[in-house]
């Protein structure tokens, strides 16, 4: 079922997905050579408390997990895309690191990633960063309203064909507004024209995410953390977007109105 918010909703998953965005700023701002990726965690865990909201992770436990996962943020480095479990692992020179965050605040969900590199960057993986910022930001000009899902996965398509980069079919985007995940599902790949007709009020999570050179995935064996099956590294973009009648608004990007 597809539930479409009013606009005073979306002002309040607005309210949301600024936080969001504020924790994804501070976590990568403090991501750097020699920090270990569960001071990241707890750093998060403590704004998330200091603002009363609520960990969209803590107690998720879906079918394809081995949950409950008990963190409050994704936290995956070089290979890894998806579900990063956070543990005891230092960050060095040149890792690729995507942090992905979903909270509540007030019974509305946002949800956002983003993929920076720690130390000296090597400029391929800036360039697979890259991409996935123009595909996202390319998908998000696509999500106007009257226009069809599939015109926002085919958006994303087109930016890794021209990049070179194959896309995975099996995790993508989604809808979300009062729990993390809701219908629609948002293919990272789709045909132009197809699909759900995009309405106002409608709020996905889209969310680009590529492997340098395969499009299939392991499972690491904690049951959570995705990779890429050849070792390759990755990176991942995601923004809440709402479908209004003057066009996409973006929630969770800091100083958007």
């Amino acid at each position: 079922m597809i539930e479409l918010k009013s606009p005073a909703e979306i002002d309040r998953m607005h309210v949301t997905g600024r936080f969001v965005a504020e924790v994804l700023a501070e976590v990568t701002r403090l991501a750097d050579v020699g920090v270990d990726l569960m001071d990241l965690e707890h750093h998060a865990r403590g704004m998330i408390a200091r603002r009363g909201a609520e960990s969209c992770y803590w107690d998720y436990a879906p079918s394809f997990g081995r949950g409950p996962f008990r963190n409050v943020i994704c936290l995956s480095v070089n290979d890894a895309v998806l579900h990063g479990l956070p543990h005891a692992y230092v960050l060095r020179d040149g890792d690729v690191l995507t942090a992905d965050l979903a909270v509540g605040i007030d019974g509305w969900v946002a949800d956002a990633a983003r993929t920076v590199v720690v130390g000296t960057p090597a400029e391929e993986d800036l360039r697979l960063v890259r991409a996935t910022e123009e595909a996202l930001e390319a998908a998000i000009a696509a999500a106007l309203p009257g226009n069809r899902l599939g015109d926002v996965s085919a958006a994303i398509g087109a930016v890794a064909h021209a990049h070179g980069y194959p896309v995975n079919d099996e995790f993508g985007g989604h809808g979300l507004g009062r729990t993390m995940h809701e219908d629609p599902h948002v293919p990272n790949r789709g045909r132009a024209g197809r699909g759900l007709t995009l309405r106002p009020g409608l709020t996905l999570a889209i969310e680009p995410w590529f492997a340098r050179t395969t499009d299939r995935i392991v499972v690491d064996p904690d049951g959570w953390t995705i990779r890429s099956a050849d070792g390759s590294r990755t990176a991942h973009s995601e923004h809440t977007v709402a479908i209004t009648e003057d066009g996409p608004r973006v929630l969770t990007r800091l100083g958007q109105l």
